[in-house]
């Protein structure tokens, strides 16, 4: 089983500085590698590197391992696309959303995360600290803070690609654990059927409720003052909407997430397998009223 582990990077301003430069310079690089792939129609990875790979090296004095990374990264980025298109999630086909998604390359965000392997960060665990290629050169003592459990996970399980991204001026890397899975003794005996809806997150067939009441009334606040200080529109009510950015979104994937945790051990003090009902393309199929549109 695969988990990710964030850990958050405490760079020096020299450092901060160096990490920034380099994802920057690898982001300006995947947006030109998938401008000549959509112009060339090339998406998989051996073709293109054959196409770009010396040009992104020389143009962005990127090191090997980092020119590699950058042109799976544009390729994955159209693997992902064209999964999105086939399941129905960017509308149909001829739609606006559509024709948005398909009718122009991807281009990546200055601060996009940017993979690494093993031969360009590597870790001390013990002293918190790793060693990371940038464009400016190996930097070295890059600090990290992390919980004793994430520690003992990363010390025992981590393995393959580890993401540096940037996210309102903090630094974070994500390193990809593969943790074994406790193997099953017997197959379910039943299934735990849950509902999934608005004014009820989640309802089992056992009749449990887990309501959403308190967080539907957090959204309409935050909306509510999101529009209030749009409408303001002064330095300080920018800096209030800056400073609130993705608080509601972590509220509701912390309150998702305990509800799946809930409903998971429920499951398996029961030995029961958990019956989901599939909601894939379901704000396309949908059609609602505008003032019902943004729950």
């Amino acid at each position: 089983m695969k988990l990710v582990v964030q850990v958050k990077l405490e760079p020096t301003p020299k450092q901060a500085a160096a990490l920034e430069a380099t994802l920057h310079a690898c982001n300006e690089a995947s947006t030109w590698v998938s401008e000549t792939a959509f112009e060339r129609g090339e998406f998989k990875n051996f073709a293109l590197r054959k196409q770009v790979y010396g040009e992104v090296k020389s143009r962005w004095d990127l090191g090997a391992q980092a020119a590699q990374h950058v042109i799976k990264k544009t390729c994955d980025a159209y693997t992902t696309l064209k999964a999105n298109l086939r399941a129905g999630n960017l509308g149909r086909p001829g739609s606006r959303r559509y024709r948005r998604a398909t009718e122009k390359p991807i281009a990546f965000h200055p601060q996009g995360a940017q993979p690494y392997d093993d031969r360009m960060l590597s870790w001390q665990i013990a002293e918190r600290t790793v060693s990371i290629w940038t464009v400016s050169g190996r930097v070295k003592d890059v600090a990290f803070t992390a919980s004793p459990e994430q520690l003992a996970t990363l010390a025992l399980y981590r393995k393959g690609e580890s993401d540096l991204l940037e996210r309102d001026g903090m630094w974070f890397l994500n390193a990809t654990c593969e943790v074994p899975e406790a193997p099953l003794t017997t197959g379910p005996v039943d299934f735990l059927g849950i509902d999934l809806g608005i004014v009820n997150i989640a309802t089992t067939s056992d009749g449990e409720m887990m309501a959403g009441r308190e967080l539907n009334r957090f959204r309409v606040r935050e909306r509510g003052l999101r529009a209030k200080l749009q409408r303001k529109n002064t330095p300080s009510a920018k800096r209030r909407l800056k400073k609130r950015r993705r608080k509601e979104a972590r509220r509701a994937r912390d309150i998702n997430h305990k509800i799946a945790k809930h409903v998971a051990a429920e499951a398996e003090r029961t030995g029961r397998g958990i019956a989901l009902e599939d909601l894939t393309g379901i704000r396309e199929r949908v059609r609602l009223r505008k003032p019902q549109r943004a729950t």
